[in-house]
C-alpha cells in the first residue's frame, strides 16, 4: 500500500521526539507554515506485505520504504533488518536523514527502509530470498534506482545484501550503465568504495575532536584542549561503536568502559579496545574480560564519571528517569535519537554539551555519497591522479636534493612520494564534510543566541531545505 501522508497526520512515538525539535527550531525561522509543514510531513510511505516460502512454509513478510522529503533527489537511506522494525520507527530515521544529508551538503532528500525479521534466526539462503523480493517489490513501485531511491546498509544488513539488491534490480533493468549507483555499502568488487564501513563512526570521531579543539567550549566544561587523556565510555560496539572506539584510542583518549546489550565492562585506566574484540569473538559476549570489572546492566555504564560519553547503539537510551545521573560533560550521539526531548532539557540545564545525531552520524551518508558519485562516474578514485602525483613529487623531491645537497632517508621518501589512494581521498573529504558542518552550526549557534547545538542543526538544515524548495518553486 502506498500511503502519502498528510500535513495534519498526527504520528505518536520515535517521530514525534524529532517533530518537538522540529518545533523549537522553527521559533528561529521566519517562513510561511506551510512550507514549514512540508518540510516535517514525510513525503511517501510505502507498507508491504509479500509472501516468502521459508522451508515447506509461506511467510509473509512485513515491510517499509519511507522518502520523507523530495527537495533534492535521489532519496538516500539505509535498510535495517530487525523484529522491532515498525512505521513510526522508519519514518524517524527517514526524517533524520533529510536532515543530515542537508548538513552535511549531501544533495539527498532522506528516506530509510526496513524489514521485520530476525537475521540471527534466519539462514542466509533465506534472507536472500527476502532481500530480493523486497528489492523486487520496491522496483514495482519505483521506490528504487539511481536517480530515484538509494538505499544503504543499516542494523541487521552489510555488504551482501548490498550486493543482492544491486543484482536484483540489474536483472530487471538489464543495461542500465548506471544500475550500480542504485544502491550504496557494497563490496569493493561491486562497485563499492573503501572506507564505507569505518564511516559513520569515523564522522563520529572527527565531529567529537572538533569540539574539543574549542578552547571556549572546553572552559565551559572545565576540561583541557584535545582529546589527549579524555575519559571516554561507548554504549554499543556495533560497526558505529567499535569504529569509533578504535579512533578515540588511536588519538589518545583513555575507553574506561564499553557497554553492550548483555552488560558492560569498566577500567578506569583505560580498555584496549582490540584486545575486547577479540574477547568477544572468542567468547561471544565482552563481559568477563581480564583486565576489566563488569557492570550488570548497560544502563549503568551510561551513568559513570566520564569526560565523554558515545550513545552508539538504540534511541531514547537517556531519558527522563536517568538524566539527572548522567555524569559525561560530553554527549556525541553517534545513534539515531538516543536522547528523548526530556532528557535534553535536562541535560542541557547541567551544562552538558550535546552533540547531535543529525550532525554527528552523518559520516555513513556522506561516504555513501562518495560511492553514488564513483559509480556514476564509473573510475576509482585516485585511479587517475595517483601515479601523476607521485611522479611530480619525484620531481620536487629531486629539486630540493640538488639544492640542499642533502640525501633525504628512503623512509621519508616514502612518505613524501606516495600518491593518494582511494581510502586517503575518501577519508579526506570526510573529514573536511565533518569539519565544516561543525563550523557552520556553531556559528549559527552563536549568531542566532541558540542555546544549545541540536537547535542550531536543525535550524541550519531547515534553512538549507527551505531554500531548496523556494529555488524550485512550489506549483499550485
Amino acid at each position: 500500500m502506498l500511503k502519502k501522508f498528510q500535513n495534519k497526520t498526527i504520528i505518536n512515538g520515535f517521530f514525534s521526539c524529532v517533530e518537538k525539535n522540529f518545533d523549537k527550531a522553527s521559533q528561529f525561522i521566519s517562513i510561511e507554515k506551510g512550507l514549514l509543514e512540508q518540510i516535517k510531513s514525510c513525503n511517501a510511505v510505502y507498507r508491504m506485505h509479500f509472501p516468502v516460502k521459508i522451508g515447506k512454509q509461506i511467510q509473509v513478510i512485513e515491510a517499509y520504504r519511507v522518502q520523507h522529503s523530495h527537495h533534492k533527489l535521489p532519496c538516500k537511506g539505509g535498510i535495517r533488518f530487525s523484529t522491532k522494525v515498525n512505521q513510526d520507527e522508519i519514518m524517524t530515521l527517514a526524517a533524520l536523514m533529510t536532515y543530515k544529508c542537508a548538513i552535511v551538503d549531501v544533495p539527498f532528500g532522506g528516506a530509510k527502509g526496513g524489514i521485520k525479521i530476525d537475521p540471527q534466526t534466519i539462514s542466509e539462503k533465506n534472507i536472500e530470498k527476502i532481500t530480493r523480493r523486497y528489492t523486487s517489490e520496491l522496483i514495482k513501485k519505483n521506490f528504487i534506482g539511481p536517480g530515484i531511491d538509494v538505499p544503504a546498509p543499516d542494523y541487521g544488513t552489510g555488504e551482501k545484501e548490498m550486493s543482492w539488491i544491486f543484482d536484483t534490480f540489474l536483472s530487471i533493468s538489464p543495461g542500465d550503465v548506471d544500475a550500480l549507483a542504485c544502491v550504496t555499502g557494497k563490496p569493493i568488487s561491486q562497485g563499492g568504495v573503501r572506507g564505507r564501513k569505518e564511516a559513520t563512526g569515523l564522522g563520529v570521531f572527527y565531529g567529537v575532536r572538533e569540539l574539543c579543539k574549542i578552547k571556549e567550549e572546553m572552559l565551559s566544561v572545565g576540561l583541557t584542549v584535545g582529546l589527549v587523556g579524555k575519559k571516554v565510555i561507548i554504549q554499543g560496539l556495533g560497526n558505529v561503536g567499535y569504529h569509533a572506539a578504535h579512533f578515540f584510542h588511536e588519538e589518545g583518549a583513555i575507553i574506561v568502559a564499553l557497554a553492550e546489550r548483555e552488560g558492560a565492562i569498566y577500567n578506569e585506566k583505560g580498555l584496549n579496545v582490540s584486545e575486547v574484540i577479540l574477547h568477544l569473538k572468542n567468547t561471544g559476549s565482552i563481559l568477563n574480560f581480564p583486565k576489566a570489572k563488569n557492570i550488570k546492566k548497560t544502563e549503568q555504564a551510561l551513568e559513570l564519571k566520564c569526560d565523554i560519553l558515545i550513545p552508539a547503539a538504540l534511541e531514547n537510551v537517556i531519558h527522563k528517569n536517568n538524566a539527572n545521573r548522567i555524569q559525561a560533560k560530553i554527549i556525541g550521539e553517534a545513534a539515531n535519537g538516543p536522547i528523548t526531548p526530556e532528557a535534553d532539557d535536562i541535560l542541557e540545564k547541567k551544562g552538558i554539551i550535546i552533540i547531535p545525531d543529525i550532525y554527528l552520524n552523518a559520516g555513513g551518508v556522506t561516504v555513501s555519497y562518495f560511492e553514488w558519485l564513483k559509480n556514476l562516474s564509473h573510475v576509482r578514485y585516485g585511479r587517475m591522479e595517483k601515479r601523476f602525483s607521485e611522479n611530480m613529487n619525484a620531481e620536487l623531491l629531486h629539486v630540493i636534493e640538488t639544492i640542499s645537497k642533502k640525501k633525504i632517508s628512503n623512509e621519508e621518501k616514502k612518505i613524501i612520494l606516495r600518491g593518494a589512494r582511494e581510502i586517503d581521498l575518501i577519508r579526506s573529504g570526510l573529514e573536511d564534510t565533518m569539519i565544516i558542518g561543525f563550523h557552520k552550526i556553531r556559528e549559527l549557534q552563536k549568531l542566532s543566541k541558540i542555546k544549545n547545538m541540536r537547535t542550531a542543526a536543525f535550524v541550519y538544515a531547515i534553512q538549507k531545505i527551505v531554500d531548496s524548495y523556494e529555488k524550485l518553486g512550489i506549483f499550485p
